[in-house]
């Protein structure tokens, strides 16, 4: 048992390590994301929820800041996370892109001082619709993150009936992604060509 784990460890590693690099030498990334992002704001799930979570890009993401002010004005709750220094993610309602700044690592996140307002912290039981970053991730929604598990220790938490996609470039799609029990398998992962369902929560 401890073989094959860690031989799926190892595995993760080496594709996180690929994914790493292919997203890093991406090219063309603001109007890949601009596409990856239309088809996002597009989905069905994304016009029946009312409080969606975005992720705010960092490095060689997909960028989504550029499309967060648009959401904004679609009368969405708009909900972004920040990292806390236990490590877990915090949830905070957005209202305008003023309240966001660059933090300590170069990351733009909520403001410190509006953090802990509570009027701004929201639970994950109430988000609608996720949108979950990654490194590598699979057709059937199998999901590499930076190996931390702060998405994974907040999507268990999330209601059944939220949906959960993830967004990425093609470079980042493999044939399959090493898993584990606790690992959460998206509903859904947009890339800038393909929208590959996957197999979600069980």
């Amino acid at each position: 048992m401890t073989e094959t784990i860690s031989t799926g460890a190892e595995r993760k590693a080496a594709i996180r390590k690929i994914a790493f690099a292919n997203r890093r030498n991406q090219d063309n990334k603001d109007d890949l994301s601009r596409g990856i992002m239309q088809t996002f704001m597009g989905l069905p799930e994304y016009a029946d929820a009312l409080t969606i979570m975005f992720y705010v890009d960092v490095r060689a993401e997909v960028r989504t800041r550029f499309d967060l002010p648009k959401a904004l004005k679609q009368g969405k709750r708009v909900v972004v996370p920040w990292c806390n220094d236990e490590g877990e993610l915090e949830l905070f309602h957005l209202e305008s892109m003023d309240e966001l700044e660059i933090g300590m690592y170069k990351i733009l996140e909520p403001a410190p001082e509006l953090r802990n307002l509570p009027e701004k912290r929201v639970e994950v039981t109430e988000l609608d619709l996720i949108m979950v970053p990654g490194v590598g991730f699979d057709s059937r929604g199998g999901r590499t993150g930076m190996g931390k598990g702060y998405y994974d220790k907040c999507l268990e938490h999330a209601r059944r009936d939220a949906k959960i996609v993830a967004v990425c470039f093609d470079c980042q799609i493999f044939d399959e992604i090493p898993v584990q029990p606790h690992d959460i398998f998206m509903d859904k992962v947009i890339t800038e060509t393909t929208t590959h369902v996957g197999i979600g929560r069980a």
